[in-house]
């Protein structure tokens, strides 16, 4: 058996925070606004994992009103979100996902992204892909007020 699942997220920029995504500190005068470290991208792929497993959302798994996940390494919650589905008996198969993002240039990120994702789920580099994307200048990540993210996975459960 086999599911697809897809997930978003978008967070504001803001001065005086990191900006994180994919596990990698970027280089930037303004960082993502969020309980946790606000890894968009990690939270984008968390999303699709529940998602194709029929587990809810990763605001039900880790919810913004619990003070454990302040601060919160978005790393640890997607370690923890295939460990659920290893419980439901899935496994990941890959995954796509897409950073939209005015500044700054992705692409020098991309590869320890990939790698940083690809230990976390548990599978091979060659079954994760991350691109970025700009948005051409038009609307609030145009504009540099924030940055969104997209991702579609696939986990199989063996028969």
């Amino acid at each position: 058996m086999i599911r697809v699942g897809q997930g978003c997220d978008i967070h504001a920029l803001v001065p005086g925070r990191k900006m994180i995504l994919g596990g990698v500190d970027i280089a930037h005068g303004s960082g993502l606004l969020g309980h946790s470290d606000a890894d968009a991208l990690v939270h984008a792929i968390i999303d699709a994992l529940l998602g194709a497993a029929a587990l809810g959302n990763i605001g039900q798994h880790f919810p913004d009103s619990d003070p454990r996940y302040r601060g919160a390494d978005s790393r640890v919650l997607l370690r923890a979100t295939v460990a659920l589905l290893a419980q439901a008996g899935w496994q990941v198969g890959n995954v796509d996902a897409t950073i939209i993002a005015q500044q700054p240039k992705m692409a020098p990120y991309l590869p320890q992204m990939v790698a940083n994702i690809a230990a976390d789920l548990q599978v091979a580099v060659d079954c994760v892909n991350v691109k970025a994307k700009t948005a051409e200048k038009l609307g609030f990540v145009g504009r540099g007020e924030g940055v969104a993210t997209e991702a579609v996975v696939l986990i199989s459960q063996p028969s």
